[in-house]
């Protein structure tokens, strides 16, 4: 198991490195795709060409004949793969529930229909492509505008929000689109998978190594027991990585039947047809307000693609309800099924779509009030959470946007298209509000407390770049005294206690109790061993008349004099180990009444310059201010609102997976054509935390903050164009063309 030791002291709500870091930069740290086994082979996909008909025929006769191919697996031939039983919130759940294989339907652009297993990945290669498929095909649906499957669900409702609409004076009422977005971590999705006649071991690209092992024990038809996950580092994730995709079930179930450990790696073209995407949205959204700028409605309709045969929800209406007041509001939803892969979370998954829509529309409200958007959102800041009448845990919202105002110079704007300028350039000004779910999930862990003076610290999370390995010594540390260097940390293996995914923002507020009680209960152990040891100092003392900090104990009424190391009291009393384990329970899911809405809160101000002369568009300057407790570390932390603004650039000006009405193949799968925001084109970006630690999380105070950097940044970012062009961007990304149209 990796050891990842520091020698900087840990302080919760300092700034340091992360742990990890060494093992990255020198290379120590293994991937998925790094791991090799003796006698390993190598698999390549076979995916269909057509998005929607059958297979009419498959012949692999000359594949099989080829150097070094040691099999071709289809249909017929994989053996059993099974589907995995409907999921119990996030216990054994998957996005693609149809298993790899299955029928000779084709759904969707890219779908597995065979794989070659060869000795070289360049003969599985060269086999693969020599694997003869004829198809019935149909003509793919593959539209981009959204029309309803049937009526949609009411996801909230208060008030009489029609009644309300149809008679205001003052109201908006606009559509808004985001389009496909495909996750691009510089890592691939890779699958090694080891059967040694009973047991799987899988090597993952996993997000939530926990969830892939009860996936694919139910996929593979064997005990949970007899399926190992590991997945110690992750080259990111975006979401894409969080539940189990076709190509693992391939790489087990050939593994089995060869009796050989596999290799797969999905190509950067698969990683557009077999892996997730963040869905196409339309919104429609209505809002009416007073002449003063308070809402009296307010009503969110939304739709998102989905594949043909799963129901993926993009959940656009999550902050819709809370984040402003209104009596009277209506959110709904609906899907409608495409032949395209089935889509998944992307980081923000719901609200960041969801608040580009609301953010944008609140713009354009402002402007008809003639009113400043940042007064306007103040002016509506409401008392509770109304979507579900109770009070929030922690929300300071208000200071978020007062602050970010005030670094931002927001109070220089003026409100007229175009009227700003500066070294030849029009300025555009735009900002919005944005917020991300606070909750925690079931978790496990264990401390042992050594007699070498050392600590280990283990959980079945997973650190997915993201800073966690950090985050669980700084834990420890701050129980125990001892110093990070004295700590090592073992993440990313079923074998070890149950652990949160790494979704949601949701991993450091659910691994805290639980380290935090291991480290509690790791600590009492000490303490008994000081009273039991017959060489202990302690020897004959209560348990209760000793204290344990900074790794030593000693007596409460002589202070700290009389401490002696724990590591010399677990040698006095020949114990290798003092282990302790913890448990906390979920938030999410649970159906026990909550007393308090639990939500993290920011704002984004955000500077574009426009050069039309040219055609050059540049977002140039983003002040952020984020509400999300008590920061662990400031420095991952500081690293996760810089990445999501970056992304939320990307969101705004560039990303958009286009697909082939005729085919159905999405035709810019490439990082070539496919284009995400570089460090050319990232602005400058300063990021504030605000400190109110949410206590009713856990015991720090600590929210996620992975998601909500990327909340509001591209309605910041199109408002800011329409200031500085007159042209309102509804559909996502900017172009160029439409800004060139109105100069």
């Amino acid at each position: 198991m990796a050891t990842i030791r520091n020698t900087v002291p840990a302080t919760v709500g300092g700034s340091l490195p992360r742990i990890d870091g060494p093992l990255k930069v020198s290379g120590a740290a293994m991937y998925t795709s790094d791991h090799h086994f003796p006698g390993m082979l190598y698999a390549v996909p076979v995916c269909s060409t057509i998005a929607k008909g059958r297979i009419a025929s498959l012949d692999s006769s000359v594949a099989v004949e080829m150097p070094g191919i040691q099999a071709v697996y289809h249909q017929g031939n994989i053996g059993p793969l099974f589907r995995s039983a409907p999921a119990s919130g996030l216990s054994a759940y998957l996005d693609e529930r149809r298993p790899p294989l299955e029928d000779d339907v084709i759904r969707y652009y890219g779908q597995y229909v065979a794989v070659v297993i060869a000795q070289t990945f360049e003969q599985a290669v060269a086999a693969a492509s020599a694997v003869k498929v004829v198809y019935t095909e149909e003509k793919p649906d593959a539209r981009t505008h959204l029309d309803p499957d049937g009526k949609p669900s009411v996801d909230s409702s208060r008030g009489t929000p029609d009644e309300v609409f149809a008679s205001a004076s003052i109201k908006h009422d606009e559509t808004y689109g985001t389009p496909v977005e495909t996750h691009n971590p510089i890592e691939l999705h890779a699958s090694v998978a080891v059967w040694d006649g009973q047991s799987f071991t899988l090597y993952e690209t996993s997000q939530g190594v926990v969830n892939h092992r009860e996936v694919l024990a139910q996929m593979l038809g064997v005990p949970q027991e007899n399926v190992r996950v590991i997945s110690r580092f992750l080259g990111s994730g975006f979401g894409g990585k969080l539940f189990p995709w076709p190509h693992s079930a391939l790489a087990a179930a050939a593994s089995r039947n060869l009796n050989r450990p596999v290799k797969l790696v999905v190509s950067r073209q698969m990683m557009f047809q077999n892996v997730g995407h963040r869905p196409r949205t339309q919104q429609r959204v209505r809002l009416s307000a007073t002449a003063e700028g308070r809402l009296t409605s307010l009503q969110h309709d939304y739709l998102n693609h989905t594949s043909i045969l799963d129901d993926y929800k993009e959940n656009c209406g999550e902050a819709t309800t809370y984040l402003y007041g209104t009596p009277n509001l209506r959110v709904t939803s609906g899907l409608v099924r495409r032949n395209i892969g089935t889509p998944t979370s992307m980081r923000g998954p719901g609200a960041v779509p969801g608040l580009f829509a609301t953010e944008s529309a609140m713009d354009e409200l402002a402007i008809k009030l003639k009113m400043d958007p940042v007064e306007l959102r103040l002016l509506n800041e409401p008392e509770k959470d109304e979507g579900n009448d109770l009070p929030f845990s922690s929300r300071h919202l208000s200071e978020c946007l007062t602050i970010g105002a005030r670094k931002f110079g927001w109070s220089q704007r003026t409100p007229e298209v175009g009227s700003m300028k500066k070294d030849g350039l029009t300025l555009g000004w735009g900002m919005a509000s944005c917020s991300w779910i606070a909750e925690r999930v079931s978790t496990e862990a264990t401390v042992d407390l050594r007699n070498d003076g050392t600590a280990r610290v283990s959980c079945a999370t997973q650190d997915i770049g993201t800073g966690t390995y950090t985050i669980l010594a700084q834990i420890v540390s701050e129980k125990t005294g001892l110093p990070l260097d004295k700590i090592e940390v073992v993440l990313g293996d079923t074998a070890l206690p149950p652990g949160p995914i790494s979704g949601g923002s949701w991993a450091t507020a659910s691994v805290i109790p639980a380290v935090s009680q291991a480290a509690q209960n790791a600590m009492q152990v000490v303490l008994t061993a000081a009273t039991k040891g017959k060489n202990s100092p302690f020897s004959g003392q209560e348990t209760d008349a000793l204290n344990f900090e900074n790794g030593q104990v000693y007596l409460k009424e002589k202070g700290g004099e009389t401490g002696v190391a724990f590591h010399d009291i677990l040698k006095q009393s020949n114990i290798n180990a003092a282990s302790g384990s913890g448990k906390s329970e979920g938030t999410f899911g649970s159906t026990a009444p909550r007393k308090y809405s639990t939500h993290s809160f920011g704002a984004q101000f955000a500077e574009v310059t426009w050069q039309p002369e040219i055609a050059r568009l540049r977002v140039n300057r983003v002040v952020t201010v984020i509400d999300a407790g008590r920061i662990m570390n400031s420095r991952p932390a500081r690293n996760q609102i810089e990445g999501s603004v970056v992304m939320g650039v990307g969101m705004a000006l560039f990303e958009k997976t286009t697909y082939d009405p005729r085919q159905g193949a999405p035709i810019n799968s490439n990082l070539a054509d496919y284009i995400v925001a570089t460090h050319a084109d990232s602005p400058e970006i300063d990021v504030t935390f605000l400190d109110y630690p949410d206590l009713v999380l856990n015991e720090f105070g600590a929210r996620g903050i992975g998601e909500i950097g990327h909340a509001g940044i591209a309605s910041a970012i199109t408002s800011a164009v329409y200031h500085a062009t007159g042209v309102r961007v509804r559909e996502l990304p900017v172009h160029i063309e439409d800004l060139l149209a109105h100069t």
